[in-house]
């Protein structure tokens, strides 16, 4: 059982997946940027679930897993967040980023969890701590936080201190003076 070499380079495989996007709709691709040996396709935020669509059922992609889900608060920049969608064609042995920019004002885009299941919990957690939500999620709630914790604390301008009292916690703390 020996490795297999991929002697496709970045841009090329860049190329490959930015041609088939926009064969298949060509507003498809916003842009593409091969940084560092990655690819990353950036599609506009209406077309995100049908690209990711098309990247998972196209026989030239066959992009089948979603390894993560990612986000980015860019604030005060505006569009505020940058989600990033890792994807890896385990038949081409091939590795791609999906990007979507999303408004502060309605954080609001399409959920991934029909074309890959396992989008369930990554999405759970970006709307837990971004407070992104995605449309069309099975069930959408927090996952690490209380639900009734205030705010969700990865966004830049949550303050640091939190929004909620802290709890008194009496004598607990209190340095003793008995050794």
């Amino acid at each position: 059982m020996g490795f297999q070499i991929v002697t496709e380079s970045p841009s090329q495989n860049a190329n490959v997946v930015a041609e088939c996007l926009r064969s298949w709709n060509p507003k498809a691709v916003v842009e593409v940027i091969a940084f560092r040996g990655e690819t990353t396709i950036v599609v506009p935020r209406e077309l995100l679930r049908a690209a990711a669509e098309h990247c998972c059922t196209s026989p030239k992609l066959q992009y089948n897993l979603l390894t993560d889900a990612t986000c980015v608060d860019r604030y005060p920049a505006e569009p505020r967040f940058e989600l990033n969608y890792h994807l890896v064609s385990i038949p081409r042995r091939e590795k791609v980023r999906l990007r979507v920019w999303v408004g502060g004002n309605e954080p609001v885009v399409d959920s991934l969890v029909p074309v890959w299941p396992g989008a369930n919990w990554l999405e759970r957690e970006i709307f837990d701590l971004f407070g992104i939500r995605f449309a069309g999620h099975p069930d959408l709630r927090r996952i690490l936080l209380p639900d009734d914790w205030e705010g969700h604390p990865l966004r830049r301008d949550y303050p640091v201190e939190g929004y909620r009292d802290v709890p008194n916690t009496g004598e607990l703390f209190r340095k003793s003076s008995t050794p």
